[in-house]
């Protein structure tokens, strides 16, 4: 079959893999010929060898793709975080190393089933927002090459924007993961600082980093997420992941810094852009809660105007002392400058920090989460060549606070310039709150935008709503419960909700079965010969789930149904027997489409 437009969303390339009419070999021979037909826009810094990567091919062609979560999906990594037998090089040649073994994250994606394709460009030493300060090139635009792809994690937005992988991963101190996702049309998900482990990435200030996900959707972060928040016993920052209260999704309060606080730098478009997205959110069910959002701001000068630069020092110190110009010229200067706090500064400082996160507290009393753009403007190549300190400073106004106040946070994006540019928003709250996050910046992506990347390909049809709440159970409907179909009022009615719309593992049959109205469907499970049938999965209240499951009658009832991404949840099932005398429209995918031939 002919891959060239082929989305590499990963939901779909499991779907396809699934149901056999994708392999892994014939995808990673596409992307391969992708990257080298691809517009050079300095991305890519190390490749990983043909043969390795066919080896991955091969491993996977001995195990069924229902068998790993992230089975054949091709993934970048940015140069910063080892991968085994490939030079980590932090965007500095004279400092390349060839670790033996991948870091953390690394090996649980590789262990899943993932794919690596190559070490992406960066910023060097992941210092900057703007993915121009690497002896590699500056990263280019996935949209214009004339302007900045935003760093320091540059090459692995791009290299996702263009679709040449399925997601990435980068890092993030001080907005290195959520810049680059709002100039490229990308989610961004920086986590809660310690759940993803650091162990294997080169540091920038170790207290502080964080490991970063690019991915075309929110429901692809998550994957992502799932695979790689596993705990780090030999990471000393790392942290066991916990669940936050779910959001609602149709009555939340969202705070927005007061007017004076709103900083665009002079791009009108991106002051109108962030106003319309304002009102998306409260078209969405959100309350706007004006909030004071100096505190904010005052921790995001700290960062590069306080001590914690001397962590950056730290990190390379040996080289920066012995051979200060193996650095990139203006990566050295900011640096440098590291070497002259002391530690009564770093004191201070510290308190500062701590005075100002109690300040800020007091928001969460009134918002659910706060939201900003993720940056205020984007910039020229040219302009920031000629302005680089404070053009990458203006990156920062909305980002750098963020892992001093231990927040979680998500880039999403929320429209375009008239000049075709992307525009982001970045929502963020306490720490551990990534799932509510991911499930209103999916709304919100698909509120805003149609595409994904640069690649004018369409949105994946698979949303995401996060994960149920404990006292919810997610429930796969496939007939007259559907949205919009006679029974759905059986849900509705006690208070359910739609988590998504999804479709099936390629293992079940689909039957009409005899009877009504209302008519009704039987899906059954079977060894051979199944096809993925159209879902759609509610979250019930668990107080309710009986007296539903109470009014289900034979041959129907509820089991485990599995879905296209190899989970599995409570769903419709029906008795093998009732196939007997009952329509096989497996053909035909799902009830709806049954219901339209019918007509």
């Amino acid at each position: 079959m002919s891959l060239n437009n082929l989305s590499l969303d990963i939901g779909s390339l499991l779907a396809g893999y699934r149901s056999g009419t994708l392999t892994p070999r014939d995808v990673m021979t596409n992307v391969l010929t992708r990257i080298s037909q691809a517009r050079d826009k300095s991305a890519w810094i190390t490749m990983v060898p043909d043969s390795r990567i066919f080896d991955y091919v091969r491993r996977l062609e001995e195990k069924s793709p229902h068998s790993l979560p992230l089975y054949g999906i091709p993934f970048a990594i940015k140069d910063n975080i080892d991968l085994a037998g490939v030079p980590t090089t932090v965007a500095c040649p004279a400092h390349a190393f060839t670790p033996e073994r991948s870091a953390f994250v690394v090996k649980k994606l590789i262990d899943a089933g993932a794919i690596p394709i190559g070490k992406t460009n960066l910023d060097q030493f992941a210092t900057g927002l703007v993915g121009t300060r690497s002896p590699y090139g500056a990263c280019r635009n996935a949209f214009n090459g004339d302007y900045i792809s935003g760093g320091s994690s540059s090459g692995s937005a791009v290299a996702l924007a263009m679709g040449l992988v399925s997601f990435a991963l980068g890092t993030d101190t001080a907005g290195s993961g959520r810049v680059p996702a709002a100039f490229n049309n990308l989610i961004g998900l920086k986590p809660t600082r310690g759940v993803l482990s650091t162990r294997g990435v080169f540091p920038a200030c170790r207290s502080l980093d964080c490991v970063s996900i690019f991915a075309l959707t929110s429901a692809d972060a998550a994957r992502v997420l799932q695979v790689t928040q596993d705990y780090d016993s030999e990471d000393i920052y790392a942290r066991r992941a916990e669940s936050a209260p779910t959001l609602s999704q149709t009555a939340f309060r969202f705070g927005v810094p007061s007017a004076p606080a709103l900083q665009f730098f002079g791009d009108g478009e991106y002051e109108r852009l962030f106003e319309a997205s304002v009102k998306k959110l409260e078209a969405l069910g959100g309350t706007r809660v004006e909030i004071d959002f100096a505190p904010f701001l005052h921790a995001a000068r700290l960062l590069y105007e306080g001590p914690w630069v001397a962590e950056r020092y730290l990190a390379i110190r040996e080289r920066i002392e012995r051979a200060p110009e193996s650095l990139f010229p203006v990566t050295r200067d900011i640096i440098s400058r590291g070497a002259r706090g002391s530690a009564l500064d770093a004191f201070s400082a510290e308190y500062r920090r701590m005075d100002l996160k109690r300040l800020s507290e007091s928001v969460w009393d009134h918002v659910d989460l706060i939201v900003t753009p993720t940056a205020g403007t984007i910039y020229r190549i040219s302009d920031v060549e000629e302005d680089p300190i404070r053009l990458n400073s203006n990156l920062g106004y909305y980002t750098n606070f963020m892992n001093l106040f231990d927040l979680s946070a998500v880039a999403a994006p929320a429209g375009f310039r008239g000049d075709g540019l992307p525009f982001g928003i970045t929502f963020f709250a306490p720490a551990f709150s990534e799932k509510n996050l991911l499930a209103l910046a999916d709304r919100v992506q698909r509120a805003s935008v149609q595409s994904v990347g640069a690649m004018n390909q369409p949105l994946p049809e698979e949303t995401y709503t996060g994960a149920g709440a404990a006292d919810e159970i997610p429930v796969a409907v496939c007939g007259a419960h559907m949205e919009g179909l006679p029974l759905n009022p059986q849900l509705t009615s006690r208070g359910a909700r739609m988590l998504q719309r999804t479709r099936s593992s390629p293992n079940y049959r689909f039957y009409a079965l005899p009877g009504g109205p209302p008519h009704r469907p039987g899906m059954i499970r079977v060894a051979t010969g199944g096809a993925a049938i159209e879902l759609e999965v509610w979250s019930v209240p668990a107080q309710h789930f009986g007296s539903f499951v109470a009014q289900i009658p034979a041959p129907l009832g509820i089991g485990k149904v599995e879905l296209a991404d190899g989970s599995w949840v409570s769903g419709f099932i029906c008795e093998g027997f009732a196939a007997n005398g009952a329509q096989d429209i497996t053909q035909l995918g799902g009830w709806k489409a049954y219901l339209r031939s019918s007509k």
